[in-house]
């Protein structure tokens, strides 16, 4: 059975509803949409669910999937989606930090390099957001979810070469994005 293409996969399911066939489906993406909702949320409790939650979404929207993309770039699109949806919408979470929560962030707190790298995060993040959500979609599914030039094409449907040049364009300005920042930064400390 792990021969089988994902559309194989995607029409036997649907042909017999057996579990296993979606089962395996589950297998080859789950860590890759977990990875997805992890980069979104930075949370992996929170990832968790969100990964549970795009696989039920999947599984009802199986019957959708004309197979004009790859299964691949189709789930992504998905996972895309529902993730920003998530963060978009505001909700109140109330967390409880439990004692092997608290020696974690101890531990965190003391290494500088870790704060370095949190703060470097944060002024990537905040380029980020100043770009449109097309050029933060093409960069993530580029160089988080790591699909092809072609994938990106296809989902976009635009050529290969507008997705080159619209990711050299995407990377210029969240590296403007990202100076500016730090010499904002240095302005006002």
């Amino acid at each position: 059975m792990q021969t089988f293409t994902d559309e194989q996969l995607v029409n036997l399911y649907l042909e017999t509803q057996e579990n296993e066939y979606f089962k395996l489906l589950y297998e080859r993406y789950s860590d890759k949409v977990h990875r997805k909702c992890y980069s979104f949320t930075k949370d992996s409790f929170r990832a968790d669910d969100l990964t549970q939650d795009i696989f039920l979404r999947l599984l009802i929207k199986l019957r959708s999937y004309k197979q004009q993309a790859r299964f691949s770039t189709w789930l992504y699109s998905i996972t895309h989606n529902h993730c920003t949806d998530q963060v978009r919408t505001p909700s109140r979470r109330y967390e409880v930090v439990t004692g092997a929560d608290w020696d974690r962030l101890d531990t965190q707190s003391d290494d500088g390099l870790a704060e370095r790298a949190e703060a470097e995060d944060l002024q990537i993040q905040r380029a980020m957001t100043r770009l449109t959500p097309d050029e933060q979609h093409m960069l993530r599914m580029k160089y988080q979810e790591e699909a092809t030039i072609k994938d990106i094409a296809g989902h976009h449907s635009i050529t290969e070469s507008a997705v080159k040049m619209r990711l050299k364009r995407s990377r210029d300005r969240l590296r403007h994005y990202y100076w500016k920042s730090n010499a904002e930064d240095l302005l006002y400390a």
